[in-house]
């Protein structure tokens, strides 16, 4: 038997996992584990692999980086880099099955498993697939054959990878069409993908673009072209029927079309025939392939296909009509975007601001057409024609304009002293969006032109004015949201005007959020105020009747329980801790937390 390797013995234990976790996704794996959620864990070479079974099936790897565990998971959240409860649980499944404990001495509980977790370490030395690889090197190559030939009949991917295997064994006899076949079998859909089951479709398809990715390594860049483009239509065409909130299926699609670039700029296939087909693809998509392919091919195309490629182009360029302020296009986000982009991007290759604006001018649509050719004069050191363009836009879309238009107008202004003019955009700007951003937006150019004090009177004048005709319409109107003080409370807190942002709470109420953020800069100077406020928080929060909310809850209690001992009302905290108690007894997951807790009396 093969002598097991030690190099996870010194990384993994239950104080790593914890660690790298955190208590909460330690607590969750815990649960996964003793729920026996984990498959088999597979042991290579230090390298733990196992597949989780959680919203849907994860896969999770856990190996050695030096001095430190290193880990992976295909879940959400293992793939924003974090260290999941999926890795939590297959740490605690190889402790377990590496443990000097024997079976009977072991427990399936999550609590029992954390308060030994000290008592978990690695033992004996146990079969691994290192001892499977020595076995299979004494074995018979027949016999080895038709393993595996079994195993093909079973698994769809180790038959797709064989046949292609096989397909490019004889570089003289390459067969495309068993590479073609595998594409599409892996890409072939029943109906529709569901989030859960996305990324094991699309890793069977990343699978099958292995295999032209092998072709392209041996130096067959030619079938490498002609399958990538094949993939690149059959993931195309199955992309409306699979939920890719993950992105993996667009990662196909940009794995794909790197791979076609890295095979052209190899195999330098006809530039004419190429662009041919990349401005016939650039134009159809739905899923941007190919985008700007003027300028990511335009070494491969060299003069001959730039020249098709621009000729197509300014063909269909000239169907596309002109669009002024009031008008639209059925195409606008269609095929007309599309070509729109090809122009911009063969005009700015030639860096002609003019023609670039030309291209532009074509829809004058939106105020923010004319803010993009303002933007374009300005860096081209256009003043004069960037200020323009933005009296034009501003003219044409006096109302709920862009609201980059008008701070580009603005600034321009300021710039030319006409800080009245500046100042009259910001407001109509501000009325039209009162929010926090607006009024920090207004007062940044009122010191511009040296008139804070007045414009900041008016701003808050005109708040006041809009909460009372809200409450008016309130009182007339069943239906009308509910009115307070939310706006008055951040301009005040963003001030660093405390005093007054609690007064406009007080007056007006706010938002659940602004209280707690009020209550925790009062607690030093005014104690009871901050008691009062995470007191009337935790009804609501409760009311929510879900994990997240209890222990928002229990955080809540403990905020009460400081402050209380503060004010030397430790009878009274242990009073309203009974009647939260009383009150919600029926709501067993909290009751659990609360019995948890230590609340220390001193």
């Amino acid at each position: 038997m093969a002598a097991r390797s030690d190099g996870l013995a010194g990384v993994l234990d239950d104080h790593v996992l914890r660690r790298q976790a955190g208590a909460r996704a330690f607590a969750r794996g815990e649960d996964y584990f003793a729920g026996g959620q984990v498959g088999a864990v597979v042991e290579q070479k230090g390298t733990l692999t196992a597949k989780v079974q959680g919203t849907q099936v994860y896969r999770v790897k856990l190996w050695r980086d030096g001095d430190a565990l290193d880990y992976a998971c295909t879940c959400p959240v293992g793939r924003d880099g974090a260290f999941c409860k999926h890795c939590v649980a297959v740490g605690l499944a190889w402790l377990e099955a590496s443990s000097s404990k024997t079976p009977s001495s072991k427990t399936s509980s999550s609590k029992a498993s954390s308060s030994k977790a000290s008592a978990r370490t690695p033992a004996s030395p146990r079969i691994t697939l290192d001892d499977v690889h020595a076995w299979l090197m004494k074995q018979d190559k027949r016999a080895l054959a038709d393993l595996l030939m079994q195993q093909a009949i079973e698994d769809d991917g180790l038959r797709r990878r064989l046949l292609m295997e096989a397909a490019s064994h004889d570089p003289g006899r390459l067969d495309l069409v068993t590479y073609r076949r595998a594409i599409d079998e892996a890409v072939a859909i029943g109906g529709f993908i569901d989030y859960h089951d996305a990324f094991v479709y699309a890793r069977g398809i990343d699978a099958a673009i292995d295999g032209i990715e092998k072709l392209l390594k041996q130096g067959h860049a030619v079938a490498a072209i002609d399958l990538a483009e094949h993939a690149l239509a059959a993931v195309e065409q199955a992309m409306g029927s699979v939920d890719d909130s993950d992105g993996d299926m667009g990662g196909l699609l940009e794995r794909l079309q790197d791979l076609h670039h890295r095979a052209c700029k190899k195999a330098k296939p006809d530039p004419e025939a190429l662009a041919r087909r990349l401005f016939a693809w650039e134009l159809g998509t739905d899923w941007d392939v190919f985008h700007g392919a003027a300028q990511t091919y335009a070494g491969i195309f060299d003069r001959k296909g730039l020249t098709v490629y621009r000729t197509l182009a300014e063909a269909e360029w000239a169907n596309v009509r002109p669009l002024g302020p009031g008008r639209d296009d059925p195409e606008k986000y269609g095929k007309r975007f599309r070509i729109t982009q090809i122009m911009e991007t063969l005009a700015r290759q030639t860096g002609d601001v003019e023609a670039l604006v030309a291209i532009k001018q074509r829809d004058l649509s939106s105020a923010y057409a004319y803010w993009q050719i303002a933007e374009l004069y300005q860096t081209a050191g256009k003043p004069d024609a960037a200020l323009d363009w933005a009296e034009r836009g501003v003219a044409a879309f006096p109302a709920r304009t862009d609201s980059r238009l008008r701070e580009f107008l603005a600034q321009a202004y300021h710039r030319r002293k006409r800080h009245d003019d500046a100042m009259a955009l910001i407001w109509a700007e501000f009325v039209e969006s009162t929010y926090p951003e607006s009024y920090r937006q207004l007062l940044t150019h009122a010191d511009r032109a040296g008139q804070r004090t007045a414009w900041r009177e008016r701003a808050l004048v005109h708040l006041r004015a809009n909460i009372d005709q809200a409450r008016a319409k309130r009182s007339r109107e069943r239906w009308a949201l509910p009115v307070d003080h939310s706006i008055l409370v951040q301009i005040h807190l963003s001030e660093q005007d405390l005093e007054t942002a609690w007064a406009e709470a007080q007056a007006g109420g706010c938002s659940n959020a602004l209280w707690l953020d009020l209550a925790a800069k009062r607690e030093k100077s005014h104690p009871q105020d901050a008691l009062s406020v995470y007191q009337r928080q935790i009804e609501p929060t409760l009311d929510r009747t879900h994990n997240e909310a209890y222990r928002q809850a229990i955080a809540l209690l403990r905020k009460v329980h400081g402050l209380m001992r503060r004010l030397d009302r430790q009878a009274d905290f242990a009073d309203y801790l009974g009647g939260i108690r009383a009150t919600y007894k029926r709501k067993r997951n909290f009751i659990k937390l609360l019995e948890r807790a230590r609340w220390s009396s001193r």
